[in-house]
């Protein structure tokens, strides 16, 4: 009879803040159905940027580099290609604990209150064990058999908490500081509809700036555009829409002046059927990131 899992492969701190860096300890609790356990191969997902793996006695290190599907600041220069995938060869005893540590740096990808997910496979004399299962949107975690490692984006300390707005649950807005100069910033939230009929974002308003727009990203001939989303948009029943870094996100036009690491600035977002709603946005550090999101980043045309 096979061995039960008793314990799944899981990082020892699962939270970590947005655009920092983060130690990453994986633990590994068990073998295969009671055989030592031979790799480990921890995929990195899009991201997460300045991979940098710890050797470990008695086990060979290796790892694979690739390009990103865009370019990241880091220190001040963009970032095009990186580790994709770590891999940790050796023996370790079904009996046995052990942990396998990396350092990473998680990006302006992951707006607060993300859960990034790292896949792993854990090889063993006889088969192997597939962490990589990831909750589809509305799903448990807790339901999956082998759920992937995760990490969730913390929300900065003393942030606002959720508003709601009829059916409307309103998560964590956010927006980065901008250096001096710079006519635009990006807004970034989270949108819950707990109700039954759809709802419609369609526009808002920023105190330091001219007006907001709705804009979303895409990918043609490689090259990542911006273009402003008319019509507004759409936020259907059970659903959940995140405004995100290079994805859909509002944009304050001709800023007055500079957003800066700390600051709180209440804005308005206003929906088909919930109205006019207050939040509350928290503005984050550049994180060394170079030009913030008051500089539209290389390859990127509106």
């Amino acid at each position: 009879m096979a061995a039960p899992v008793l314990a799944h492969v899981s990082f020892e701190t699962a939270q970590a803040a947005a655009n920092s860096a983060y130690k990453a300890v994986l633990r590994v609790p068990h073998g295969c159905d009671g055989q030592p356990t031979l790799k480990i191969r921890v995929r990195i997902p899009e991201g997460v940027i300045d991979v940098k793996p710890m050797p470990k006695a008695g086990w060979t290190l290796e790892t694979a580099k690739g390009a990103y599907a865009r370019s990241y600041p880091l220190h001040g220069e963009p970032v095009a290609e990186g580790v994709k995938e770590i891999v940790w060869t050796g023996s370790l005893d079904d009996g046995f604990y052990d942990e396998f540590v990396f350092q990473a740096r998680f990006t302006d990808a992951f707006q607060p209150g993300a859960t990034v997910y790292f896949p792993v496979i854990q090889s063993c004399s006889n088969g192997s064990e597939q962490w990589t299962q990831v909750p589809a949107a509305g799903q448990d975690a807790h339901s999956l058999k082998s759920p992937a490692p995760a990490v969730r984006i913390a929300a900065p300390a003393g942030a606002p908490g959720p508003v709601r707005a009829g059916s409307l649950l309103i998560e964590q807005p956010w927006s980065r500081a901008t250096p001096g100069g710079a006519k635009v910033a990006g807004g970034y939230l989270r949108i819950t509809n707990e109700g039954r009929e759809p709802d419609r974002l369609t526009g808002g308003s920023f105190p330091l700036a001219e007006r907001v727009e709705l804009h979303e990203m895409s990918m043609a001939d490689n090259v990542m555009r911006m273009r402003q989303v008319e019509g507004g948009l759409v936020i259907a029943p059970g659903q959940t829409v995140e405004l995100k870094p290079g994805g859909s996100h509002l944009m304050f036009m001709e800023l007055k002046e500079p957003l800066k690491d700390g600051q709180r600035v209440k804005g308005t977002l206003v929906f088909e059927k919930a109205g006019p709603v207050e939040v509350e946005y928290t503005v984050l550090g550049m994180g060394g990131q170079g030009g913030g999101s008051g500089a539209m980043p290389a390859g990127h045309r509106h």
